[in-house]
């Protein structure tokens, strides 16, 4: 499901396999986990309750480097970011911003479609690949 660029997929796995599986898969295709924040972990650390919630920020820069120098603004959105979260009735889910979206927000011209259509296969693959669905 997309809604204002935004992609949410449901897992077959739990939360922290589903992050596992996402940075293994993220990794197989070359590209760098620069952080994995653990939001829950922070927030227990407050002394607060979050249902797992865990953010993955990642990219390469062969992939990034000709956007942002098209549009500089996009780097504002990049390195890309996957959330594993779960909802409320305890369902594991996957949610990133589509790079098509990006590029539409940030008026990137037609000489970078390409570079933007292998992100949107790639984050398509490493998704279905965390998720076990597709």
């Amino acid at each position: 499901m997309t809604t204002e660029g935004l992609t949410t997929m449901l897992s077959n796995a739990g939360p922290r396999e589903t992050a596992d599986r996402l940075e293994a898969a993220i990794k197989a295709k070359g590209m760098t986990v620069f952080a994995r924040i653990d939001h829950a972990a922070g927030a227990a650390e407050a002394g607060l309750a979050l249902a797992p919630t865990e953010l993955l920020i990642f990219g390469n820069a062969k992939g990034g480097t000709p956007l942002m120098r098209a549009v500089q603004t996009i780097g504002i959105d990049l390195p890309l970011k996957a959330l594993v979260w779960q909802d409320g009735a305890g369902k594991t889910r996957l949610s990133y911003n589509d790079p098509a979206w990006l590029a539409r927000r940030h008026a990137l011209g037609a000489a970078t479609a390409p570079v933007v259509d292998a992100m949107v296969a790639v984050l398509a693959a490493v998704a279905k690949e965390a998720t076990g669905v597709g």
